[in-house]
């Protein structure tokens, strides 16, 4: 196969397509016997490459899309379309033959490669003028190059854009190794000194071509490559000296092989470790048979091929410091694209050549990126807006909840230290800590995610974290009606409890939707009300201005400064608030809220863990007696029967549907110990159907709640009608 290589510049009148045009001819010269192939693929300025080498084609390669796209193309069609240039033996091909900008831009770049990948096998060098313009068609040519020269003239501009030509290129994950640069008209007067130019460059100057205007003008005018007029000129010495050198150097060169071949050929540590191990015991053994005795999956090679990448730029770059730009927008932006440009080089030198396909060499690529500077694995997972839940039970079992269902991901980390890394960088800018003096961590992140992560010696199956994803949009009652959480009848009497001021707890289980119950309730409090909410991690989102937010803290690395949700409820009883809303009632705060519902601040709302509306009654019997209070039983559902008015109880069915089953009012004491429960609405199940949903009616019970006439009282409308079976 045919060594490519590609000349390029996003600046023009550098001298691109002379130093393509000659190094051609100077290859066949030195290579007497071997086959050169000249591509002009510059679309917006065709016609110059022939005009150097007194050719006149009159058809391009750019005819046989046609075919190709029908799929009538053959490689024999290709011989048609190059013309022999007799002088210096080289053939070659034009692009296009009219000027066509757009070409560049919309062509299939699949043409381009099937194309090179033909005319490879015929050819020992192929040379591209690439043109100057990134498109489809520069990129795809790219991907089949071996070397990229980019030409560059000793002036400031043309510094400057070849530099940032480098960095769009590595952008593309193509490795910086594969770029090396052309210094043209190096001894131009007022020019830049070469090696301030080597310095500012990331690349390697292979050439540097002497200034010999009137030379190469004579050459030009008559239409003769500068190598064939005049072989004893400084330029064609430097043009010789570059091949001889590209003759001489074979790392210039990077070889392109698919990934499943570089992983077959690479020589993994773990499997030689296990060659080293056994050669003692297998001596009579081939060495064939050894190499089996501990045969790697795909997924073990590529781990490791993207640990020892890793390990490469952490070695080359101190991402140590990341923290340090993390809130600098700019700087972060820059370490990113420094650490991915690394990588690039990295994952080429490693493998030994560049990854055929730039989607695997993309993807590879961006899993260490996640690696190093992200979340790893989970990366791709938090941004899914579907996954709701992230579990990381070990290295190599992550499960997400997924519109109510949980499912195996196929994602893995490499190792349980990447998992203790992935933990240490989510909570180290919280401010905390995890070890084996503080192996559990419990926080908030900054878009309001809660993340748990519990470690050896309380995980016994490795570092585990659980990611509880803040969900971005706003729902509103209307959205749970399309979701078919409750119908129509039961958001308006919701809708007209809170706006009476009802007190109202709603409970469920882990993941059943209380806090998106609580978020679409607050949307009916009045905007001339002031709201106090208080919370262990900040879940709420409110719809109001005259909102005020309170959060609680845990104990810093001392075990200090801890604020519990007990003590900002007492202090938010000094702030004047209407009402008073708790994410979730888990602890002494329960006596504090009944007490505040029974005082005063009627029209507030919790969250309660359980499983019933009638475990409700239990749960916080628990709570308020495990805080260590001495209240008989007896005065504790008292003050239940007397500040709690609705129960709003929510569940996660089997079919992952979240759905209001239950709304249930607080009638009051029935005896001394028994506080009495009524059902307003419930979730009537008919059975599932084909798909394994769940079939069913949200209908009255026909009990008629007893503060119906307060709403009356209040003006607000609302019809008896709807508490009772139609």
């Amino acid at each position: 196969m045919a060594q490519t290589i590609s000349i390029f510049s996003t600046k023009g009148g550098v001298g691109r397509t002379f130093i393509a045009t000659n190094l051609a001819v100077a290859l066949a010269k030195k290579l007497k016997g071997k086959k050169i192939l000249l591509l002009d693929l510059d679309v917006e300025l065709p016609g110059d490459m022939a005009k150097l080498l007194n050719l006149k084609p009159v058809k391009a390669l750019a005819d046989l899309i046609p075919d190709w796209q029908k799929g009538s193309y053959s490689s024999i069609h290709l011989r048609d379309y190059i013309l022999h240039h007799p002088s210096s033996g080289i053939d070659f091909l034009p692009f296009t033959l009219s000027p066509n900008g757009r070409l560049g831009a919309y062509l299939d770049d699949k043409f381009l490669s099937s194309m090179l990948n033909d005319l490879s096998g015929g050819y020992e060098f192929i040379i591209i003028d690439a043109g100057r313009a990134f498109s489809k068609l520069l990129i795809a040519c790219f991907e089949q190059t071996n070397l990229i020269l980019l030409v560059v003239n000793p002036d400031i501009l043309s510094v400057s854009q070849a530099k940032e030509a480098m960095s769009i290129l590595q952008s593309f994950c193509l490795p910086l190794a594969m770029m090396k640069a052309i210094l043209n008209r190096a001894e131009s007067l007022g020019g830049v000194a070469w090696r301030e130019v080597k310095d500012a460059l990331p690349c390697d100057i292979i050439a540097r071509i002497p200034s010999e205007g009137r030379i190469i003008g004579s050459a030009l005018n008559r239409q003769t490559p500068v190598i064939l007029d005049s072989p004893r000129s400084r330029a064609t010495m430097a043009i010789n000296d570059l091949v001889n050198d590209l003759l001489t150097h074979s790392e210039f060169f990077i070889s392109h092989q698919g990934l499943e071949k570089i992983l077959a050929d690479y020589p993994f540590a773990k499997e030689k470790e296990s060659l080293k191990e056994r050669a003692p015991r297998v001596e009579s053994i081939s060495f064939e048979s050894r190499t089996v005795a501990k045969k790697m999956t795909h997924t073990d090679k590529m781990d490791e091929l993207k640990q020892l990448v890793h390990k490469r730029i952490i070695q080359q770059l101190d991402l140590t410091r990341m923290d340090r730009v993390v809130d600098d927008a700019a700087k972060l932006e820059n370490l990113r694209q420094r650490t991915k440009e690394a990588i690039n080089s990295a994952l080429t030198e490693e493998a030994g050549g560049l990854i055929s396909s730039r989607e695997e060499r993309e993807r590879i690529v961006k899993e260490i990126m996640d690696e190093a500077l992200g979340l790893g694995p989970l990366e791709d997972l938090v941004a899914d807006q579907g996954i709701t839940d992230i579990m990381v039970n070990n290295k190599n079992q992550i499960y997400v909840e997924r519109n109510g269902k949980l499912e195996l991901s196929p994602k893995r980390f490499i190792s349980d230290e990447q998992v203790r890394q992935i933990i240490e960088r989510i909570i180290a800018p919280l401010g905390r800590r995890i070890d084996e003096s503080v192996p559990m961590v419990d926080a908030r992140l900054s878009d309001g995610s809660r993340v748990n992560a519990i470690i050896h010696p309380l995980s016994l199956t490795g570092p585990t974290l659980t990611i509880r994803k803040f969900g971005v949009e706003r729902l509103k009652i209307s959205d749970l009606e399309k979701l078919y959480s409750l119908n129509d009848t039961m958001s308006e009497f919701l809708k007209c409890c809170v706006s009476a001021r009802r007190n109202i707890i709603v409970s469920g289980g882990t993941g059943s939707g209380k806090t998106t119950v609580l978020n679409v309730l607050s949307e009916f409090i009045p905007d001339t009300e002031r709201i106090i909410t208080i919370e262990d991690a900040a879940e709420l989102k409110l719809h109001h201005q005259h909102w005020v937010r309170l959060e609680s803290r845990l104990p810093n690395i001392e075990g200090k400064g801890v604020i519990t949700c007990r003590d900002l409820f007492s202090n938010s009883l000094r702030m004047r608030p209407d009402r008073i809303i708790i994410g979730e009632c888990r602890g002494p705060e329960s006596l504090d809220m009944l007490q505040a519902m029974n005082t005063g601040h009627d029209g507030s709302m919790t969250t309660l863990h359980a499983n019933t509306t009638h475990d409700v009654l239990a749960r916080l019997d628990s709570l308020i007696l495990m805080s260590g209070i001495e209240i008989p039983l007896r005065a504790i559902r008292e003050m239940i029967a007397s500040a709690i008015d609705l129960i709003v109880h929510t569940a996660r069915l089997s079919d992952g549907s979240r759905k209001i089953i239950q709304i249930t009012e607080v009638t009051g004491m029935l005896d001394e110990l028994h506080v009495g429960l009524k059902d307003i609405f419930i979730f009537r199940q008919m059975g599932i159907d084909e798909q394994g949903r769940f079939k069913g009616d949200f209908v009255p019970t026909g009990t008629v709640p007893t503060f119906f006439e307060e709403f009356q009282k209040r003006g607000i409308v609302i019809s008896r009608d709807i508490f009772y079976v139609k």
